[in-house]
């Protein structure tokens, strides 16, 4: 049997019986008795820990204290909320999540620090310090925490029932072979020697410098990634924007995709399905948004139908955590210096599970603020569901003379 075990099997037995100090003597001897590695030896056998034994082994060269002198259990220092309990209220009814509400409160319009709550206590005749009131706080089970998402507010009454008409739409696309794509617009990022979130491996001591303010830099401007996600085959396409993220631009970023991947890999498609948010360049309320998409489904004789998610619910688009998501690790804590640094960026993107992405840097202008006229909407084929029409609809591979 090992040394470990046969102290394990010893402590289990004896050190239940003993005080506080005797524990301390026991372990303490039984360490200097096996010398060197002795301590760590005893305290992983134990459970008690290195300084303690230490105490013990001085302890053990002190002379012998009275008996009344050793602690038993229930002895040390009392707990705040047992000596001062007034004072352990006083301080509860300032971090109740309503003292916020009250006008009346000392804190209605500050954070929650232990200084400030200190200085409030003070003010209802408590003089307490802000390390006292950070115990008080440990003891009551508190700690700093940062806010949670998951209140969403309200909820369209057919929110649930738009969820379902998208996955049997998608279902009923991908089952015929027909190409299902995800899109939307990434955040907008600064181009340049700008900080960027996350950490990369450099050599130790010398990160890489970045600018201390992130004030747009002129002559670069912002990058707009709108991406496309095919659902059915895990690949990816990102446009990169220079100018402005507008209806022509997302349409634009989806023709590009055609073109460059979607075609070759559904050649004998005749219908498309675009599963889009409610808002942004891709926004059912938007007049461009569907001349645009006429003018694509004639160029390419796609049926091109177009399911928008309810709103407030961009999050559940899956361009968002299938692509996005992964392109945002791939250059975490990386300067996005150049568009040349962003596209390439991107590109490399890919998961063990087969994401692969491909982008390209679109220099096409696309000026805000286009007018579409009730005439130019008429011409869309544009045929809504029966169900939610304004969210669903399928535009026909031909339009009228524009």
């Amino acid at each position: 049997m090992t040394m470990d075990r046969q102290l394990e099997e010893k402590y289990a037995s004896l050190l239940c019986h003993l005080d506080e100090r005797q524990r301390r003597l026991v372990v303490a001897a039984d360490a200097r008795v096996a010398g060197r590695g002795g301590v760590s030896a005893v305290a992983r056998a134990s459970g008690i820990s290195r300084p303690t034994i230490h105490r013990g082994l001085r302890e053990l060269d002190e002379e012998p204290l009275p008996a009344p002198r050793i602690r038993r259990a229930g002895g040390g220092r009392k707990k705040l909320r047992d000596i001062r309990p007034a004072l352990v209220r006083a301080l509860e009814s300032l971090i109740k999540p309503t003292t916020r509400g009250d006008p009346e409160s000392p804190l209605r319009w500050t954070c929650k620090s232990t200084r400030q709550l200190a200085r409030a206590l003070g003010k209802r005749g408590y003089q307490v310090s802000h390390p006292t009131v950070a115990a008080l706080l440990a003891e009551l089970d508190y700690s700093l925490q940062a806010n949670v998402k998951t209140t969403e507010g309200d909820q369209h009454p057919d929110r649930d029932a738009q969820f379902r008409y998208i996955n049997r739409q998608s279902r009923e696309f991908l089952q015929q072979g027909l190409p299902v794509i995800s899109v939307d617009t990434k955040k907008k990022e600064l181009v340049g020697p700008f900080a960027q979130a996350g950490r990369e491996w450099h050599p130790r001591g010398r990160p890489e410098a970045v600018r201390i303010h992130d004030f747009v830099d002129p002559r670069l401007g912002r990058a707009i990634p709108y991406g496309v996600y095919d659902v059915g085959q895990d690949v990816g396409w990102v446009s990169v924007g220079r100018d402005h993220d507008t209806a022509s631009f997302a349409v634009e970023s989806i023709r590009r995709w055609w073109r460059r991947m979607g075609r070759a890999r559904y050649p004998e498609a005749t219908a498309l399905l675009i599963c889009a948010d409610s808002g942004g360049s891709n926004g059912y309320r938007l007049r461009l948004w569907k001349v645009e998409l006429g003018r694509f489904a004639q160029e390419t004789g796609l049926r091109v139908t177009v399911c928008h998610f309810p709103p407030g619910t961009s999050k559940w688009n899956k361009v968002e955590h299938s692509l996005f998501s992964h392109i945002t690790m791939n250059w975490r804590g990386r300067p996005l210096i150049s568009y040349d640094v962003i596209v390439k960026s991107i590109a490399s993107t890919s998961t063990r599970s087969g994401l692969r992405v491909k982008a390209g840097l679109d220099r096409g202008s696309y000026p805000e603020g286009v007018k579409v006229m009730d005439s130019e909407l008429q011409q869309v084929p544009l045929m809504p569901h029966p169900f939610h029409g304004e969210w669903n609809y399928t535009i026909a591979p031909c339009m009228s003379h524009m």
